[in-house]
């Protein structure tokens, strides 16, 4: 069932990078990665790009399943719901160009600090069961790929997408759409890893959640049975 899991997962990035790039190279310029919002705008913006819009949606779907989680397994709630507060900080980042247009300009870093402080707030407070979680968990499919998400947008991506280095590379040729268009996509593959690691986390905390309990003799008994050797 795993492998039937992760072959889909591959067709599935694999199949909706190629639409985006078949977007582009049959109709250039339809993945919006510069639009000027008028005369004054010497910048541009990829905010309409349809990479930017489905990338919060990516993070809704990751943060219903920590949600369900939270819900439905108690002993995962600790981990579930400060994850779900990450991903709804990520997708107020997402959306700070529309939060400082339309409502005021940074306002999309006051509603971070407040959701930070409370998951934050939250999980000091259950530190003990978020410890116990985390142990029951770790090593996990699902939070190695979250924490490879989050290396490659909040390290690579950032690093990648850093303006000069495009700038010592094209030199006097240099195009902020190039830049953007090359951001835009590590991060999308980020939120690939997001979205896979959310997905396998739900399914583990689930079989934690609902797997019948041990009676004590058998745990008493297994450990004073010898360790089997491997073949290695």
């Amino acid at each position: 069932m795993a492998l039937l899991r992760y072959a889909f997962y591959m067709i599935g990035i694999a199949g909706f990078t190629w639409l985006l790039t078949w977007m582009e190279i049959s109709s250039p310029g339809s993945l919006l990665f510069h639009v000027n919002e008028g005369a004054g705008d010497t910048f541009g913006t990829s905010e309409y790009s349809p990479v930017e819009i489905i990338q919060p949606f990516m993070l809704a779907i990751c943060g219903l399943l920590f949600a369900w989680v939270a819900r439905d397994c108690p002993t995962q709630r600790p981990i579930a719901f400060a994850f779900g507060g990450f991903a709804l900080i990520a997708i107020i980042r997402e959306l700070d160009y529309f939060f400082d247009r339309l409502v005021a300009d940074n306002f999309w870093q006051v509603l971070v600090g407040v959701v930070a402080a409370l998951v934050i707030t939250y999980t000091y407070r259950h530190r003990r069961r978020f410890r116990i979680a985390w142990l029951r968990l770790w090593p996990s499919p699902g939070l190695t790929l979250i924490f490879a998400g989050a290396t490659i947008h909040f390290g690579f991506a950032l690093a990648v997408g850093h303006a000069p280095f495009w700038v010592a590379i094209m030199g006097d040729n240099y195009q902020r759409i190039v830049k953007l268009a090359v951001e835009e996509m590590i991060e999308l593959m980020g939120y690939y890893l997001w979205l896979i690691g959310a997905i396998e986390y739900t399914f583990q905390a689930r079989a934690i959640a609902f797997r019948g309990p041990r009676p004590a003799v058998a745990k008493r008994r297994e450990g004073r049975q010898p360790k089997s050797k491997g073949r290695f």
